[in-house]
C-alpha cells in the first residue's frame, strides 16, 4: 500500500473520531452553543471529504490489484462521513427537540460509535504497518551504510593494491632494461670474441707459413 494514501487514511480516522465526538457532545447543547459546536463539525466534516477525494485520487494512481481494494475503503469512509452529516442534519434541525436528541444519542450516534471503534482499528493496524515498514526501512539504511562501509574498504583495498602493481610494473620495466643492456654488452663480447678468433686465426696461419718459409728455405740452402 502507498505511504501517502496510509498518511491520508490515518489522518481521516483520526478526524472521523474526532467529528463522532463532537457529535455527541453536541447532541447535549442547545442555542448559541450548538451553532459554534456544528459550525465547527461541518468544518471538520469539510476537511475529512477533502481527505477522501485525496486518497480516491492516490488509489487511482495504483496498480489494479491495490488499487480495487483501497476504493472499497473508500467507500466506507464515504458511507462513515454521510452517517456524521447525517447527525449533523439531525442535531441541527429545527425539529430537532430534547427528544430527538435523546434518540440520536441512544440509537444513531450508537452506529457512528461503532464505525469508529472500527476506524480506529484499522487506524491501529495502518499504524502498526506503518511502524514495521519504519523498521524495515530503518534496518534498509543500516545495511546499506554497512554495505557503503565495505565499499568503501574494498575501494581502499583496491587502490593499494594497484599502487603495487604499479610499482611492480616499474620494476619490471627497469628489468627489461638492465636486460636489455646485458643482451647489448654479451652481444659486444660475443661480436668481439669472433674477431679475436680470426685475428688468433691469421696470426696462426702467418706463423706456419714463417716457418714453412725457413724450414724451405734451410733445406734447399
Amino acid at each position: 500500500m502507498s505511504e501517502v494514501f496510509e498518511g491520508y487514511e490515518r489522518q481521516y480516522c483520526e478526524a472521523s473520531a474526532s467529528l463522532t465526538r463532537k457529535c455527541t457532545a453536541a447532541a447535549a447543547l442547545q442555542g448559541e452553543k450548538l451553532k459554534q459546536k456544528a459550525a465547527e463539525i461541518k468544518s471538520g466534516i469539510d476537511g475529512a471529504e477533502a481527505l477522501i477525494r485525496k486518497m480516491d485520487l492516490e488509489a487511482r494512481n495504483l496498480q489494479p490489484s491495490i488499487r480495487a481494494g483501497l476504493l472499497a475503503k473508500i467507500r466506507e469512509y464515504k458511507s462513515d462521513l454521510n452517517n456524521l452529516k447525517g447527525a449533523l442534519k439531525r442535531i441541527t434541525s429545527g425539529n430537532a427537540q430534547q427528544g430527538a436528541r435523546e434518540e440520536l444519542l441512544e440509537s444513531g450516534m450508537a452506529d457512528a460509535l461503532g464505525v469508529s471503534a472500527d476506524q480506529r482499528s484499522r487506524l491501529l493496524r495502518a499504524t502498526e504497518r506503518q511502524n514495521q515498514t519504519t523498521d524495515r526501512l530503518r534496518d534498509s539504511h543500516r545495511t546499506m551504510l554497512e554495505t557503503e562501509d565495505l565499499g568503501v574498504s574494498i575501494l581502499h583495498d583496491l587502490s593499494q593494491q594497484r599502487q603495487s602493481l604499479l610499482r611492480a610494473h616499474n620494476v619490471l620495466d627497469d628489468v627489461d632494461d638492465n636486460i636489455g643492456k646485458s643482451r647489448r654488452i654479451i652481444g659486444g663480447m660475443v661480436r668481439r670474441m669472433d674477431r679475436n678468433k680470426w685475428i688468433i686465426g691469421l696470426i696462426i696461419a702467418v706463423l706456419v707459413l714463417a716457418i714453412l718459409v725457413i724450414m724451405y728455405f734451410k733445406f734447399v740452402h
